[in-house]
Formats: structure tokens, sequence, C-alpha cells
């Protein structure tokens, strides 16, 4: 019998598998790391990554998967009624889990590559840009029956539009200190801080009112399903419709608001 390539040599245990793909350095960061991870996703993707493991399946392969579940979220909300709602919700957790795992295998197998950062960028971009998009649709309650209807698809690609430009500037961030020849920034609060009093202080009341964190998938869904519930009582899609108005210039505000941090932090300073 031909020994085990340590490619794909398995852990013993999920001790094991936790000590060697969640080290200090991952569970710490200070933005690369997703709330829901942090909260419980990270305490069950061992069990995700230890099953993958007994597969031939690569951690770009884990990748794909992940992608294909972030774009089925946005495609759930194409499902009409609550439904849509709870099961956009769920695949969005899901898609959380599977890109937790993604990173474990990588670690685990020592597969890391600039290709699998590329391709966990290119699930998280279009999945935040197809769930507004699909969020319209299901706004302008289609099949469209008036020129009207219009109306919420072209504000949902807006606010697509917005969310992408938003999440670029931390990626132009990297590309232009690269460009500059600056070392790769720390994943850390002193690097992000403004260097203004007055912006340091609404960066700490943004804190208190985190409007700018509604943009990712899993908090997209989670309003999305809020939307849904309330519409059970007070009727759809108005309510649907009232939460595209209030999230596109929110959507604008944390874009401009993201945009001055940075200009007024280290992060483009040589």
């Amino acid at each position: 019998m031909q020994p085990e390539s340590p490619a794909y040599s398995r852990p013993r245990s999920i001790d094991e598998l936790r000590r060697i793909t969640q080290p200090p350095e991952v569970r710490l960061r200070d933005n690369a790391e997703h709330w829901t991870a942090s909260l419980y996703l990270r305490d069950l993707s061992p069990y995700l990554t230890w099953m993958l493991l007994k597969t031939r399946i690569s951690a770009n392969g884990v990748t794909g998967l992940m992608i294909l579940v972030g774009w089925s979220t946005a495609a759930a909300l194409l499902i009409p009624g609550i439904w849509g709602a709870v099961l956009a919700l769920l695949l969005s957790q899901l898609q959380m889990l599977v890109d937790c795992s993604d990173g474990e295998v990588a670690r685990w197998r020592k597969t890391s590559s600039p290709a699998g950062v590329f391709l966990d960028k290119v699930g998280h971009y279009t999945t935040e840009a197809l769930i507004p998009i699909a969020f319209g649709i299901r706004v302008a309650a289609y099949p469209f029956e008036a020129p009207a209807d219009f109306l919420w698809t072209t504000l949902a690609l807006l606010l697509a539009l917005l969310i992408v430009l938003n999440k670029a500037l931390n990626d132009m961030v990297h590309v232009a200190r690269a460009n500059a020849g600056l070392v790769k920034l720390a994943d850390t609060q002193g690097e992000k801080a403004p260097t203004s009093s007055l912006l340091a202080r609404a960066r700490r009341f943004a804190r208190f009112v985190p409007f700018h964190r509604l943009y990712h998938s899993v908090e997209m869904t989670i309003v999305i399903f809020a939307s849904a519930l309330v519409g059970l009582f007070l009727g759809q899609p108005l309510v649907d419709r009232i939460v595209v108005i209030v999230l596109v210039p929110l959507a604008f505000l944390a874009l401009v608001g993201h945009f001055v941090a940075i200009m007024a932090s280290k992060r483009v300073r040589s």
C-alpha cells in the first residue's frame, strides 16, 4: 500500500486540526474575520474541514463551493414570500462556514496561494453584488408589469455598485501601497485610526450605529429576512421598498465615510 501523500494527510483529532488551521493570527484578525466566524462558525468549521480533508478536493475547490453557495444565496431571494428570505439567510451562513473551511484546508495542506486569495475575493464581491440585485427583482414584484417597476431594479443596481465600490476601497489601499513599494499593512486598529480628532470621534460614534456593516452578505440577508417578516403583517412589497429606499443613501454615506477615513489614516501615508 502506498503511503499517503503529505498534501493529503489527515488530522488525528479535531484539536490537532484546530491547532494547525486556526492559529492566533487567524482567530485574532481585526478586520478579516467576520463576527459570525468569531461568534460560532470557527467552532463548527473544523468538523466540515475534517470531512473535506477525507476527499481530494483542493482548497481552491472548496473556495469554488463557497462561490456557488454565495450565488445560490442571491438566487434564493427570487423565491417569493418569507421562504425565499429564510433560505437566503441560511445559505449566507453556510457560505461563511465554507469560507472558513477553505482557508483551513489550505493551511492544513500547506497549499495557500494567490489564486486562493483571488478566488475568495471573486466569491465575496460577486455575492455581495448579486444579493442586492436579486433583492431589487424581488422588490419590483417580478414579473414586471409597469415601467415604474424598473425604478426598484435601478435602485438595487445602484446599491450593488455602492457596495462593490466600498469593498474595493480596502483593496485599493493594498494596491496603492504595493505600487509605492510600502510594506503590507498589519490588520490592526492602530493602522486604521484617523489622525484627525474629529474623525476619530465620528469613528467611535459609528461603532454605536454600525450601519456601514449592513452590506455584507450575512447582514444583508438578515435585513431582508426581517423585512420579509415585517411584510407578513404590513404587506409586501411595501416594506421591501422602504428598506431599499433606506439602504441606498446609507450605502452612499458609508462609502463616503470609508473614503474619508482611509485618506485620514496612516494607510495611504508613506
